[in-house]
């Protein structure tokens, strides 16, 4: 879980750029010593805090986590991120309240859960990073298919 990557990180006193503190995001360097050192191999993280989170994530019974994971590669940090989403209206609602959100902005997203919803989750999959991974190369923009720098796109 989230906490005890934080617990882990804390514990190794090794010397980080951003620190290791619960509540705050983990960043790359993080992702990487957790993959790279301590395990050697991918690792989930589950169970973030709800305040790094989005909205619409679920939140766990807690009160303070969000039901969100990380999959996390050795030579790369993030590779897939995820969560399951809030299903219950009220909820929902509460949390947009809790962060001072306007409704009317984003009326349609409470409209698709007003007559109840299932539960359901989503994730995002890093492409270039997959292959990042699985070719063992450092340099992300060696990847990239088409990419793109600074003067090289006319549109």
């Amino acid at each position: 879980s989230y906490t005890q990557a934080i617990e882990i990180l804390k514990e190794s006193r090794q010397k980080f750029d951003y620190p290791v503190e619960w509540g705050s995001d983990l960043q790359t360097e993080h992702e990487r010593y957790l993959s790279e050192k301590v395990l050697g191999r991918p690792v989930f993280v589950t169970d973030y805090p709800k305040d790094i989170k989005a909205f619409y994530m679920r939140q766990n019974d807690d009160g303070k986590t969000v039901a969100a994971m990380d999959l996390l590669v050795p030579g790369v940090g993030e590779l897939i991120g995820g969560s399951q989403r809030e299903e219950r209206a009220d909820l929902l609602e509460s949390r947009m309240q809790e962060l001072k959100m306007d409704k009317q902005d984003l009326w349609w997203y409470l409209e698709l859960r007003k007559y109840g919803g299932v539960k359901h989750a989503g994730f995002g999959l890093g492409f270039e990073r997959l292959i990042m991974y699985l070719t063992g190369v450092n340099n992300i923009r060696d990847v990239i298919p088409f990419p793109r720098t600074v003067g090289s796109c006319e549109f």
